[in-house]
């Protein structure tokens, strides 16, 4: 099972491109180390959680490019590249991943400011006189 597995890992407006390749369990992201990129230990753990349940933790090495969004969608997008890519590497990781919701690109997004109000629902305060 020597072959690079690539995905692509989606949420909000975060895209994650991951590389997965055996190996030793060392994970970069955008050339930086996982805790380095992502000091909030809630988002690690949300990240990890594929390879936990696949049981592979350890067993590859994991390259992310990860671009726009703030730190929690770049975090959402590389859990999903990684379910992906694990996904990739064998059929039946989808059992254990499916069910947990690893698999599924998470469709919510920001609504859009509308004119004549403050955001996308807030209005400017009503004045009747």
């Amino acid at each position: 099972m020597s072959r690079i597995i690539l995905a692509t890992g989606r949420r909000k407006t975060a895209v994650a491109r991951v590389v997965l390749t055996p190996g030793t369990g060392a994970i970069t992201v955008n050339g930086r180390t996982l805790g380095d990129y992502f000091p909030i230990e809630a988002h690690r753990k949300d990240i990890l959680l594929p390879l936990e349940l696949a049981n592979t933790v350890g067993q590859f090495d994991i390259r992310a490019t990860v671009t726009g969004g703030g730190i929690s969608g770049q975090a959402g997008a590389l859990r999903l590249g990684i379910a992906r890519a694990l996904v990739q590497l064998d059929e039946e990781f989808r059992k254990i991943l499916r069910p947990a919701g690893l698999l599924t690109r998470d469709p919510r997004m920001v609504e859009r400011k509308k004119y004549g109000q403050k955001k996308a629902r807030k209005r400017f305060q009503f004045s009747k006189r």
